[in-house]
């Protein structure tokens, strides 16, 4: 009777029967673990579905970098030749280095000392131009004083020669009222102010080239101390020595190009002494320094004048000058050239060869002129930092080769082939 007001618990009580009193209701069992709906990473998609903060910024940055090529390529193209007229007056400084050292190691201030190798230079490049230019101007005037003679000898020979009759006054009036002369006389009026304006630029690019050269020789070690204040010591010591073996390499090469020089002033000199031609010594002298100094068309204008002024002694000399010169070019080129530069810059033939095609390939007419001392440079500078081991004792190495071991040579296999014998001896069947 006392419990009957007590309920007894069912399964449907959600307390459990044997729970404690004041103890938490058991966690009911968490359902099977369900695949993650698919979201786009963080950094491509904002939350909110908005651009993403850092987009901006890349698209920024790559166009400043886009527009930075493009200005960094169109002020290189602009400045080419500005660049190319220094790098010409670098290797100039490094040429006169020498003296200027000399010269400044016996006291004297090294600005001084660059001045008077400059005006050295100067008066001696002067003097040879107004020489040659004198000589020039003789014996074009001498050519058209005695253009009339040479005009009626040919119309003399071609008169005898094809039967034909020709006179001198119908040749000159031809000439003066052909279509040819007045468009000639047309054009060159038109092209003065063009030859005017490459002359002057011509005289403002040497005024550049002098002015930077001076002042890399005159400021050399000024130069140096500002490009070796941002290197660290161990940097220094080869940015030192890197300088010291390029004023030795372009020395060098200048010596080997003067000696070249007086060689074919020499050669060419006995050449047109014997020829009787005029003026014989400073002829000599324009082909041995137009021809070592002037790259890749050096040559033909050194070759150009002795013709010409052989021509006007003798038709039959300007040939023999021709074939000399063609002659000499060939000599130069394949048994001086190859040994002088191989002994003065210290660089394969084969190798100064190939830095001069490459040169020409890259900066024209100056890379011709500085590709091999600068090559030479490299070659000796890099030298250091390459490790060279013993050679061995082998055969090989000097060009020949070693048989197999029991084999015969490829003489004694075409022997039998040709005699048809077997390798044991017998006959051939």
């Amino acid at each position: 009777m006392g419990d009957t007001g007590r309920v007894a618990p069912t399964d449907e009580d959600p307390l459990a029967p044997s729970a404690a009193a004041g103890e938490p209701p058991a966690r009911q069992a968490a359902p099977a673990a369900a695949p993650p709906p698919d979201r786009p990473p963080a950094s491509a998609v904002a939350p909110d579905g908005r651009m993403p903060r850092w987009l901006p910024r890349a698209m920024v940055l790559a166009l400043a970098l886009i527009a930075a090529f493009q200005l960094g390529s169109w002020a290189f193209h602009q400045l080419t030749g500005l660049l190319i007229n220094i790098l010409i007056a670098f290797f100039l400084a490094l040429a006169v280095e020498p003296a200027v050292s000399r010269m400044s190691a016996r006291g004297m201030r090294r600005g001084l000392a660059t001045f008077l190798v400059f005006t050295g230079l100067t008066v001696a490049a002067a003097g040879f131009v107004t020489l040659l230019g004198s000589m020039l101007a003789g014996q074009i005037i001498k050519m058209v004083e005695g253009f009339p003679d040479y005009l009626d000898s040919l119309i003399n020979w071609t008169n005898h020669t094809f039967h034909t009759e020709l006179r001198r006054v119908d040749i000159q009036e031809g000439l003066l009222h052909s279509d040819w002369l007045r468009k000639y006389v047309q054009n060159s009026a038109t092209g003065v102010l063009d030859v005017s304006a490459q002359v002057l630029g011509g005289l403002f690019q040497l005024l550049t080239v002098a002015l930077f050269s001076f002042y890399f020789a005159a400021d050399g070690p000024r130069l140096r101390r500002a490009l070796c204040s941002v290197l660290p010591p161990a940097r220094q010591a080869e940015v030192l020595r890197a300088w010291e073996i390029a004023v030795d390499k372009t020395g060098g090469y200048l010596y080997s190009r003067g000696l070249m020089a007086l060689i074919s002033g020499i050669a060419h000199y006995v050449l047109l002494q014997a020829l009787g031609v005029p003026y014989a010594p400073v002829l000599g002298v324009w082909v041995g320094l137009v021809s070592q100094f002037i790259p890749t068309i050096g040559t033909y204008l050194a070759g150009a004048l002795p013709m010409l002024i052989a021509f006007t002694v003798n038709p039959w000399y300007a040939v023999w000058v021709l074939v000399f010169v063609v002659v000499y070019q060939q000599f130069e080129n394949y048994v001086l050239q190859p040994k002088l530069t191989a002994r003065t810059v210290d660089i394969h033939p084969a190798v100064a060869f190939g830095s001069v095609v490459a040169g020409t390939a890259l900066l024209g007419a100056v890379g011709a002129l500085i590709a091999i001392p600068a090559v030479a440079t490299l070659q000796a500078f890099l030298g250091a930092y390459v490790k060279r081991y013993a050679v061995t004792d082998d055969p090989r190495v000097h060009g020949h080769r070693s048989r197999g071991p029991g084999g015969p040579g490829m003489f004694t296999r075409v022997r039998r082939l040709w005699t048809g014998r077997r390798p044991g001896g017998a006959q051939r069947p």
